[in-house]
């Protein structure tokens, strides 16, 4: 899939790393050509007028290529986690996984870290990162030998592959669904103290700054664990942090009900979490937003809340949120793009996620008034298990291409 001619965009706001700015995008030839010139003879001409000319989002990380939905939420690239069946623990697998999105939509797999993801033996990374790997990941689970920890991180930082961590300590988890507190303890729900968090990051940072790799927490969501992150960054430790919507949008008063929507992991957290997290989006702390797009069907999701899959469809509903943060003065336009584009490309290595001369053209146009209603009966996802149902949200995609070649709109 080749772009066939030459696309100019005129009229739009365009979202750049500066601020947004009012010029044209120029696509030629599947890269950003320039911005801010006129339209050559043959140019396809795009009116924006009134919408945001935005970057595709790059989504760190996903348990399922979901084309549809990732459509549907203008995301271009995904970082594919290692869990599937069979895990990304094999170079062939890791190839295959690599192409399957292609050519509409860039899957850039996440290495298993160990043999079928059981923590104990380090997997072949170099051998993925050579078949297409782009990271190294733990999975859904945290490694709890501290010795597998360190070789993988000494092993990774030769290699110039981040780690990507799963930041709960399993031994404090356990099998909990809820974060100890209030909320669990009225609901009878099997929980865990916020300090599992806490533990797994402060382990994890201690091994990254002992061996000089490069780390990613896929999901920081307690205030602990958060000043953990933000006094490592300060002393110069090579640490990155996401988070999903679900855990700055929410807190664990929306587990009464038991409703098995809001069964994630990590668990939804009480409200002075909620709000670091919000605090930390604010101040850098955290650098990526991601859907954590993990769709689960009623075979999952329609049993008793303890035994229900922890999970949510997040790819549809990923800009509205972040677009939330911006017009609650959290964060601008600027960076609510670099929290679910730019970071991301960098943190997987890819030349995308932001709007510049020679990088690809992966381009959205985003209509960020728009209201809608997320419905999980109509969801694009394979499934439509979204903490989100029935509510009302602003900011919509109304174009995308990839490489310069229309996939929607």
């Amino acid at each position: 899939m080749k772009q066939q001619r030459p696309i100019t965009i005129t009229g739009g706001r365009l979202v750049t790393p500066a601020g947004v700015v009012e010029k044209t995008l120029r696509l030629a030839d599947g890269l950003i050509a320039a911005l801010g010139e006129s339209p050559a003879e043959g140019d396809q001409v795009i009116d924006a007028r009134g919408q945001l000319v935005a970057p595709g989002l790059v989504d760190c990380c996903v348990f399922t290529v979901d084309k549809p939905a990732f459509h549907f939420g203008g995301i271009t690239r995904a970082g594919l986690m290692p869990d599937q069946n069979p895990p990304l623990d094999h170079p062939a697998r890791v190839r295959f996984a690599a192409s399957s999105g292609k050519p509409d939509m860039w899957v850039h797999p996440l290495a298993a870290a160990t043999q079928g993801l059981a923590g104990e033996q380090l997997a072949e990374i170099a051998m993925m990162r050579d078949a297409g790997a782009k990271a190294v990941a733990t999975g859904r689970a945290w490694i709890a030998d501290s010795g597998v920890m360190l070789r993988l991180m000494q092993y990774a930082a030769m290699l110039g592959l981040v780690v990507i961590t799963h930041a709960e300590d399993g031994g404090l988890a356990g099998k909990a669904v809820a974060t100890a507190g209030e909320m669990a303890t009225r609901l009878g729900l099997p929980s865990a103290p916020a300090e599992a968090e806490a533990l797994a990051v402060a382990r994890d940072i201690a091994l990254a700054e002992m061996t000089g790799a490069r780390l990613h927490l896929r999901q920081v969501t307690t205030r602990g664990a958060l000043a953990l992150v933000r006094a490592a960054k300060a002393r110069g430790v090579a640490v990155t942090a996401g988070v999903t919507p679900a855990h700055f949008m929410l807190s664990d008063l929306a587990l009464a009900g038991f409703r098995t929507f809001a069964r994630l992991s990590p668990p939804l957290r009480p409200e002075d979490d909620r709000q670091a997290v919000i605090e930390a989006l604010a101040d850098g702390t955290i650098d990526v937003v991601a859907s954590g797009h993990d769709p689960r069907g009623p075979e999952d999701k329609r049993l008793p809340f303890a035994d229900a899959a922890p999970g949510m469809a997040g790819a549809e509903t990923l800009l509205p949120m972040v677009l939330s943060l911006v017009r609650d003065g959290v964060i601008d336009l600027s960076r609510a793009f670099d929290l679910m584009a730019g970071a991301p490309a960098r943190l997987l290595g890819v030349n995308a996620g932001v709007l510049a001369p020679g990088a690809e053209a992966d381009v959205a146009l985003v209509d960020p008034e728009k209201p809608w209603v997320v419905d999980a009966r109509r969801m694009e996802a394979q499934a439509g298990n979204t903490p989100f149902d029935r509510q009302p949200v602003q900011g919509r995609v109304t174009a995308l291409w990839k490489g310069g070649v229309a996939i929607r709109g």
